[in-house]
């Protein structure tokens, strides 16, 4: 989704020159820094949220927008245009490399992360109960669920000894993530193959080194950056006849095969609450780091006829 029609899902108040801003009052400005542009229903979530606290989009306050793409290297900078444009809040949408981003460039203004990795262990707060910084957010446990991921993968193929994974060497969750799948894939006695990719044109030599490997199915790392290019990897799948599986259901509607995660409506909905209640005063460091507690299971059956696969009816029960 290109700038523009980000800006239009967002009504429009990223586009407005400074000048105008400034007429309208005193509206509290709320950064917003990602890595790509979110799915409309996770925006709209997220607005949902806000309104339960009373706050509307060019009512009483103003969005502005900043986008680090492929390049986790810049969320540092952007964050600080953020502050330059006297943003009162931002979100830090864009996993774990946005909220470390956003801290390095601020200790004072509020932090509301979505990130997946364990916000105590990168310092992001002093703990999940009690941040007491300037942080708080939604932590969505990745390497956990990359686990599960793992076992419904094995449950999906059991005549598979040898699966794939990919992952972005630049993602500070992306080693973790990996060692943690590494660790569940001994006792399960799958050899796992690792290949990594950090920007679009690594895509297809992981691929083909993956299929050198005779890996049976393929694992695709969280990542914010993978989802960005979701379209290119599910064709990659497609074209190496990899069955795959990843964090988000975007993937499967977009023709991938399977997806396991947290339900992520309702996690931008609770940021868009945590928004609300910073703007009307409340302290990030008395706010509880959020987990998620709804979870699912997400199958393409036409992929997987694609694939001349037999889906198993105990995947089928739990498939939402």
């Amino acid at each position: 989704m290109r700038r523009r029609e980000f800006i239009r899902l967002l009504g429009g108040a990223a586009a407005w020159p400074v000048a105008a801003r400034a007429q309208q009052g005193a509206m509290p400005v709320v950064g917003f820094l990602s890595s790509g542009t979110p799915p409309a229903t996770m925006l709209a979530a997220l607005a949902r949220g806000l309104q339960d606290g009373g706050f509307v989009e060019r009512k009483n306050f103003v969005f502005v927008y900043r986008r680090a793409d492929s390049d986790y290297a810049d969320y540092r900078a952007l964050a600080t245009e953020l502050l330059n444009s006297r943003a009162a809040l931002i979100l830090a949408i864009g996993g774990t490399p946005s909220a470390l981003g956003a801290q390095s460039a601020t200790t004072r203004v509020p932090i509301v992360f979505y990130i997946g990795g364990d916000p105590v262990e990168r310092g992001l707060v002093r703990s999940l109960s009690r941040p007491d910084t300037n942080s708080t957010g939604v932590s969505f446990l990745s390497a956990a669920l990359g686990e599960k991921r793992l076992e419904l993968l094995r449950d999906l193929l059991p005549k598979a000894t040898s699966i794939g994974m990919l992952t972005n060497p630049s993602n500070p969750d992306g080693e973790k993530e990996n060692r943690d799948v590494q660790s569940a894939a001994n006792t399960l006695a799958i050899d796992l193959r690792t290949a990594r990719a950090s920007s679009a044109a690594e895509f297809e030599p992981a691929f083909e080194a993956l299929g050198q490997q005779r890996v049976g199915a393929l694992l695709v790392g969280t990542d914010a950056f993978f989802n960005i290019n979701r379209d290119r990897l599910i064709a990659l799948a497609a074209r190496h006849r990899l069955p795959a599986i990843y964090d988000r259901r975007d993937y499967v509607a977009a023709g991938g095969l399977i997806s396991y995660g947290h339900d992520r409506v309702d996690a931008y909905h609770q940021i868009g609450v945590y928004a609300g209640r910073i703007l009307k005063g409340e302290k990030p460091a008395d706010l509880p780091v959020m987990q998620p507690t709804k979870f699912e299971l997400v199958i393409n059956r036409q992929t997987a006829k694609t694939l001349s696969l037999d889906i198993p009816p105990s995947l089928l029960a739990l498939a939402d």
